[in-house]
């Protein structure tokens, strides 16, 4: 070769020769994953349950639903923008739109999720409230278009699959995470949806009939049972590569996350499933809503551990 030949892949720049030392992904990312399946799952759940019975047995449902989504969706919005090194850059993802990114795919699925889910809280109250609908100048045309309500409802719960999954793809793109694979995640984060989804539901549904409360129990009680399987899973059977062995050292026996680990399953998972597998046959609504509590909090616990103890093994 010659020897004047100037190679420009020799021309690299390092700036940072390092692995970043501690955790990149904090709360604020556990609290972003864990509203987001709130805001997704009432969705899913509550189209599961307006599928199977009639919406007079749910009085309150059809406002409520897309208000928790909308609160829990815009938590999710908002503890995304904040964590961003350069927040006001984000406009850019709609400016300026790479279609070959999951973080661009994401944002703009959950924007549309967003504005629809509000048309259809906004659509919801009106109906619920007659004396606030007579009373109100606007409320004569949001009225004439409820029958809209029936016709959104569809895309919105076609947007909440690749909604509350799409974060998991996001996680599998990180290099060095083999903790993060793309199918089980996607599962883990579809669960987590039809676990606090139900949970929240569960906490409005004191009115609800004695039928429609039974297939929230059912809904938690399968949503737990499988997301604790799969975690169970991971923990005794994951032998894949090093790096997964090395991880879920943190959660093992002495690990330091030990204790929230297997508090987390026993707070979210393990308690709910025998309530609401009683709940099945027997309601208790009582005990449902305690489950129900429980379940928010123990998957909160158990996103925060996984998200967190692949990212303590050094890059380097």
């Amino acid at each position: 070769m010659d020897h004047g030949t100037v190679i420009e892949a020799t021309k690299a720049v390092v700036t940072l020769d390092i692995a970043l030392p501690g955790i990149i992904w904090g709360w604020m990312i556990t609290l972003n994953m864990w509203a987001k399946s709130i805001g997704t799952g009432v969705v899913l759940v509550g189209a599961f349950l307006l599928h199977r019975h009639k919406k007079e047995e749910m009085p309150n449902l059809r406002w409520l639903m897309p208000l928790i989504s909308f609160i829990a969706l815009n938590i999710f919005l908002f503890f995304t923008l904040i964590d961003l090194h350069q927040p006001l850059r984000m406009i850019n993802i709609f400016l300026h739109p790479h279609w070959t990114s999951a973080i661009t795919v994401g944002a703009w699925m959950a924007s549309l999720f967003t504005g629809l889910i509000m048309l259809m809280a906004v659509i919801g109250a009106f109906d619920a409230f007659p004396d606030f609908r007579r009373h109100c100048s606007i409320a004569k045309s949001v009225r004439a278009k409820s029958s809209l309500y029936e016709k959104v409802f569809p895309f919105v719960v076609f947007l909440a699959l690749p909604v509350t999954m799409y974060t998991a793809i996001i996680m599998a793109q990180s290099s060095a995470r083999e903790l993060w694979v793309g199918a089980p995640e996607l599962i883990q984060m579809l669960l987590a949806a039809f676990m606090v989804g139900s949970a929240s539901l569960i906490l409005i549904s004191e009115k609800w009939s004695a039928e429609v409360k039974k297939d929230l129990a059912m809904i938690l009680a399968f949503s737990v049972a499988f997301s604790f399987t799969m975690y169970m899973g991971e923990y005794f059977f994951s032998f894949k590569a090093a790096e997964v062995e090395a991880t879920l050292a943190f959660v093992h026996s002495g690990g330091a996350y030990n204790v929230q680990f297997w508090f987390a399953m026993v707070l979210g998972f393990i308690i709910p499933f025998f309530i609401a597998k009683g709940s099945m046959t027997n309601y208790n609504p009582t005990l449902m809503r305690f489950a129900a509590v429980t379940t928010l909090i123990g998957l909160y616990m158990a996103k925060d551990v996984w998200l967190k103890i692949p990212q303590l093994l050094p890059l380097s």
